[in-house]
């Protein structure tokens, strides 16, 4: 009975480590097929043309910012922000002038006291006062331009020459110092060879590098001559005026005596330098003053 009770209770052992055994394998397999399944259902980036696309992005106090953009190499603003060009780059003519010249920058007039501002970053390069442009502030900047403020009321305080400024500071206050027509600011901008450009082509607009720089297009000069209104003509400019009016008047008085002497000349006399076949002849200078000639008959 031992014997027989052994082997019975051996075969059932074997019997349940056997199922034991396969329940395992099936629900490991299937658990397997499961995972698989899961794994192949999850979204995948590495290949993707955005994924390779991607840039790094950068953490900003704990959140998410683009990459920043680079630099501009030269970036302008407005040195009179919010007032009108009156007086454009070109051939002017003021009126105490004969004919026109360049005007080599642009006039914005605005009321005195103002700050006048940087128009770009640079570095001064001279604070001087001279019978045209009155007190002004020169700057130097990237790519060898230079920009002008001209006719300032006063400099700033802290500005000195040889201190780098950045766009928007305060260089003086606008007035109407030198020879001006009444507040406003001289603006100009030159290139490295100190030759004029047009501002117009520079104020407002960003260059991301030297190439970008408009100098061909700023150094034409436009056609025609401007004939410039004033509304305050310095007393230097109106003593000028004058000066040329009563050199004129003279002139006309002078030809007016001429006409009437040889009005009163007699055709018989033959002996004089001058007969009654002279005329008179009335002209203009290359300044506008009138003159008068006489020229002979044969």
């Amino acid at each position: 009975m031992a014997d027989g009770h052994s082997a019975a209770d051996r075969r059932a052992r074997t019997e349940r480590a056997r199922r034991g055994l396969i329940d395992a394998l099936f629900g490991g397999g299937a658990a397997l097929c499961l995972i698989t399944a899961a794994h192949a259902a999850l979204p995948r980036f590495e290949g993707s043309p955005l994924f390779s696309r991607q840039r790094p992005v950068q953490v900003v106090r704990g959140a998410l910012a683009p990459p920043a953009a680079p630099a501009a190499f030269l970036a302008f603003q407005d040195p009179e922000p919010g007032y009108a060009v009156v007086s454009p780059f070109g051939l002017r003519q003021l009126p105490w002038e004969a004919s026109g010249r360049l005007h080599a920058g642009i006039d914005i007039a605005a009321p005195a006291g103002l700050p006048v501002l940087a128009a770009a970053d640079g570095v001064v390069t001279r604070m001087e006062a001279d019978a045209g442009y009155g007190r002004f502030v020169e700057l130097k900047h990237a790519g060898g331009l230079t920009t002008l403020y001209a006719h300032l009321g006063r400099f700033q305080p802290q500005v000195a020459v040889g201190m780098a400024v950045k766009a928007g500071t305060p260089l003086g206050e606008l007035g109407s110092t030198g020879s001006s027509t009444g507040a406003h600011l001289h603006f100009e901008v030159r290139d490295d060879q100190g030759r004029p450009l047009n501002p117009a082509l520079f104020i407002g607009r960003s260059f991301a590098a030297a190439e970008d720089l408009p100098l061909r297009a700023a150094a034409r000069i436009p056609r025609g001559v401007r004939v410039a209104y004033v509304s305050n003509i310095p007393k230097a400019k109106r003593e000028e005026m004058q000066a040329k009016l009563d050199e004129a008047a003279a002139s006309n008085a002078a030809a007016d005596a001429a006409s009437a002497t040889l009005a009163d000349l007699s055709p018989n006399a033959a002996d004089s330098a001058v007969d009654a076949n002279a005329v008179v002849a009335r002209g203009r200078v290359a300044h506008g003053r009138p003159h008068a000639r006489l020229r002979l008959r044969e």
